[in-house]
């Protein structure tokens, strides 16, 4: 599933766009959340020390009524300090004129180390000091409008201060564990969901022509717009079909048709050609070259016979078996005396049986040898090589020509295609004797290859089941 990763998929763009919706909604969610925490946990020890401060002065003037003003000073401090709560009041020389007043060992200790603040907000806020947490708020202090000093109010809020970030890191840990959750399952949904299409994709992948006229493509439990998609695919098919058999009916008739009056006009071209004792040097050179474009055509237009053929069915094999070293020194002695090149042969084993039909083989070798002697050099060797291997026949034409770039090696098998810095019109091919002997080799059930480099030659393998 996640063996390749496309950045340009649809998947991955849903996958991330999904995701990062997700993150936002769940992120904003988790700040929300925090901040509801906030003020239940936090800012009501806010508003409170808000409110002590300000209702300080007011219990200081009441008590100095009634007693003196140090002492209703303290007395008010008293009344407000709690086990959590400090107070005190420093005069503006900075000395502390009155204080909160704890048993606790500790809490003197925190209220010390409190008290050697010199500044404090004005707003509550919360503060650090010592792996504990606190509000801290200071104001002046006015009775009766008299400057007393200044009154510094603290609530140590340690454990809902706790509380709060171990929440937060709760929230923030079930949002990511969240966020992943849904990525992961919105990645399956995904995944499942354009099954369908990947489906299409792999049916489409494997239609080759000869599958045209049959290929129906169906998608089952899809959604609506892949089975339209499907039938779209299915009317394309049947319109490439219906062009693919009219180009081969063509090709075939018009093969069939011209055929039988180059023949013609092939033969009586060499019949003037043998009795040349009225004709001029330049006529006899004029109608040799007719003469041998016209055997030229006259073979083109036979492989392109033998390919419509194949092409509708109608190329029939007579499948035998038999020693294919013989069927090889044929072969080599009719190349050796049209083309005056040497050819070896080497067969590791005297006698090599072959399950394949004769001609056809026969036609397929002469193809092969043809064209390494076309594109070798004329003094360079031309070798065949024969094997056998377990139930398979093993058949390599080696030659040391130009070689074939390593970018036309997968393609030189298509019908006309011609390897463009090593073959031109002079050498006489029309880019379908590889095609040809494709077509012939995987007819007779086996298979065919190519091997080369570039200033070393090539290695045209083919295989054929032994019995």
């Amino acid at each position: 599933m996640w063996r390749k990763i496309d950045t340009f998929s649809l998947r991955l763009r849903l996958i991330i766009g999904i995701a990062a919706l997700s993150a936002l909604g769940n992120g904003g969610i988790a700040m929300w959340t925090s901040w509801k925490m906030q003020q239940l946990l936090i800012d009501s020890h806010k508003q409170n020390i808000e409110h002590i401060a300000a209702r300080f002065p007011h219990d200081v003037e009441l008590y100095s009524e009634m007693m003196s003003p140090v002492t209703g000073l303290q007395k008010a401090i008293n009344n407000l300090t709690t086990t959590n709560i400090f107070l005190w009041v420093k005069n503006p020389e900075q000395k502390v004129i009155a204080k909160s007043i704890t048993s606790d060992s500790v809490s003197n200790a925190r209220l010390a180390e409190l008290m050697s603040l010199a500044e404090m907000p004005i707003k509550p806020q919360v503060h650090q000091i010592s792996q504990h947490y606190f509000v801290l708020c200071g104001d002046s202090l006015q009775v009766q409008g008299k400057m007393l000093g200044k009154l510094f109010v603290v609530q140590d809020i340690t454990r809902e201060q706790t509380m709060f970030l171990t929440m937060v890191r709760s929230v923030g840990i079930a949002s990511f564990l969240v966020i992943v959750v849904i990525s992961g399952a919105i990645a399956l949904y995904i995944y499942r969901s354009l099954q369908p299409l990947r489906q299409l994709n792999q049916m489409t992948a494997v239609i080759s022509a000869a599958d045209l006229p049959e290929a129906q493509l169906s998608v089952d439990n899809a959604p609506s717009e892949v089975k339209e998609l499907a039938q779209t695919f299915n009317m394309l098919l049947s319109r490439l079909s219906q062009s693919w058999e009219q180009e081969r009916q063509f090709v075939s008739n018009v093969s069939h048709e011209l055929r039988t009056p180059l023949t013609i006009v092939h033969g009586y071209l060499q019949s003037v050609l043998r009795r040349p004792h009225n004709l001029t040097e330049t006529q006899i050179e004029a109608l040799e070259t007719a003469a041998s474009e016209a055997e030229h055509t006259i073979r083109l237009l036979e492989d392109l016979l033998d390919l419509a053929r194949a092409d509708s069915g109608y190329l029939h094999f007579h499948i035998e078996s038999y020693i294919l070293n013989d069927l090889v020194a044929e072969v080599v002695a009719m190349a050796e005396q049209y083309s005056e090149r040497a050819i070896k042969i080497e067969a590791d084993i005297d006698s090599i049986q072959v399950k394949a039909d004769h001609n056809r083989l026969k036609q397929v070798l002469l193809n092969l040898i043809d064209n390494a002697i076309k594109y070798s050099e004329p003094g360079t060797p031309i070798l065949l090589k024969i094997n056998q291997q377990e139930q398979e026949a093993i058949i390599q034409v080696c030659d040391r020509g130009y070689g074939i770039p390593l970018q036309h090696q997968s393609r030189i098998f298509e019908r006309f295609y011609r390897v463009d810095e090593s073959r031109h019109h002079a050498t006489g091919g029309a880019g379908l004797g590889l095609s040809i002997v494709k077509t012939l080799v995987e007819g007779m059930g086996g298979k065919v290859s190519v091997r080369s480099r570039l200033g070393e030659g090539s290695i045209f393998t083919v295989v054929l089941p032994s019995n």
